[in-house]
């Protein structure tokens, strides 16, 4: 039984990561679950420069998830490099690095120092606001995501997966422009921009009012993202968006997903990862089949 994927020439050992910003660099979980188990490990953002992030109250729960208003909070890449990289190396999985940035040259800098480090794969968060154009996130206007793409992928030695932004009204759009941009994979969704407000207070549930909805309650609305994204794109796709189970994964996988990511799940089952790893390989028993490439976009 052949649970091995391939992304852009990186062999993933099985489908599994992490979502970047529910895992740290491992460091808290590989305490309780083995890493080695794991397809990949997707770092938390990292930027240029230390992050400090936004005030807080930045986490707030709601109904089927959570909000979080973090704010791309990291060391920086210098703190990075020395530290999160070493750990992770200890480990029989791949190492993908989320990058993240302000403006387009904050972003290259951060992809050509990772040119020299150990790394297998950098995933490019375009859901950050883009400061040189009022803020708009580089993923919500397809030309400036298309550009940020064609600019990174002069700097990376890595392959590069672009994170789309579900908050965008054409999602195959936008998969069609970093592809077009040269994106050796897409990633997707990232969170859904929602509110909570305390009635008793009368104020907002984070200190800037919005927050980044995560969690079961996006899943439907990921799912049908990442099967738009899979039809839209020739290159692999990596679904996310509130998957908890092997279930989940596998609706993932069976809409055209080659990986999935587990995120808010990581936060209250540490072993959420493990778990549907092993869902899979009974899955796969379960119905004979031999090879999960089997899987993927097997629904049409």
């Amino acid at each position: 039984m052949n649970t091995s994927v391939n992304l852009a020439g990186v062999e993933l050992k099985n489908p599994v990561m992490t979502c970047s910003g529910t895992f740290g660099s491992g460091m808290e979980y590989g305490e309780m679950i083995d890493l080695n188990r794991l397809g990949a490990v997707v770092t938390k953002g990292v930027a240029n420069v230390p992050w400090p992030g936004n005030p807080t109250p930045r986490v707030a729960e709601v109904y089927g998830g959570m909000l979080n208003a973090i704010g791309l909070q990291n060391p920086g890449i210098d703190v990075f490099c020395e530290r999160d990289i070493p750990y992770l190396k200890q480990y029989d999985t791949k190492i993908i690095v989320n990058v993240c940035g302000r403006t387009v040259e904050d972003y290259c800098e951060v992809v050509e120092r990772l040119g020299e480090e150990a790394v297998s794969m950098l995933e490019i968060n375009i859901s950050c606001p883009n400061v040189k154009h009022g803020g708009i996130a580089f993923g919500q206007d397809p030309k400036a995501a298309e550009h940020i793409t064609s600019e990174v992928k002069k700097y990376a030695k890595q392959p590069v997966i672009v994170k789309l932004s579900p908050n965008v009204t054409d999602i195959a759009e936008m998969a069609k422009a970093v592809e077009a941009g040269g994106a050796d994979v897409v990633s997707l969704i990232n969170t859904i921009t929602g509110m909570k407000i305390d009635i008793h207070k009368r104020t907002f549930g984070t200190a800037i009012k919005t927050g980044g909805m995560s969690g079961p309650a996006v899943k439907p609305v990921a799912l049908r993202m990442v099967y738009q994204a899979a039809n839209a794109v020739k290159v692999p796709v990596i679904g996310m968006g509130g998957i908890a189970t092997a279930e989940d994964a596998l609706e993932f996988i069976l809409a055209g997903a080659s990986a999935v990511a587990v995120g808010t799940a990581n936060f209250y089952n540490p072993y959420a990862t493990v778990e549907i790893i092993e869902g899979i390989e009974s899955y796969m028993k379960q119905y004979h089949v031999e090879d999960i490439r089997e899987l993927i976009g097997a629904v049409k």
